[in-house]
């Protein structure tokens, strides 16, 4: 899947630890096994390094996945993945929290810590 760059910018106060969180409500993918769509809430928070992400970018990047046949386990750390990849925070969790289906809630936590 070719998907749009993540920007970035310069951190602005690279000296501090400080905590961005950022929360998508209406995230949408597709259940690879059905073709059904899921929904779910993604919730960012991350410790910026030199770079922090441009907020127009990770929605166009979030959008995305709208039409992606992805299971919750592998959307989750993919987020992180390119997230990672892209600023190089000194920390950052992503959490998928995913609407009840079947009767079943499903909530993914990856976790990423420079070392």
């Amino acid at each position: 899947m070719s998907s749009p760059r993540l920007e970035t910018f310069p951190n602005p106060r690279p000296e501090r630890d400080y905590q961005i969180a950022i929360q998508c409500h209406e995230f949408t993918s597709v259940c690879p096994k059905t073709g059904l769509p899921d929904f779910g809430e993604i919730r960012i928070s991350y410790v910026p390094d030199m770079r922090c992400i441009e907020l127009k970018s990770l929605k166009y990047y979030l959008i995305e996945f709208r039409n992606r046949g992805i299971f919750y386990e592998s959307v989750t750390n993919q987020i992180l993945d390119d997230l990672v990849g892209a600023i190089e925070p000194r920390q950052m969790t992503v959490v998928g929290d995913f609407s009840v289906r079947g009767g079943i809630k499903t909530i993914v936590t990856a976790e990423y810590k420079k070392t």
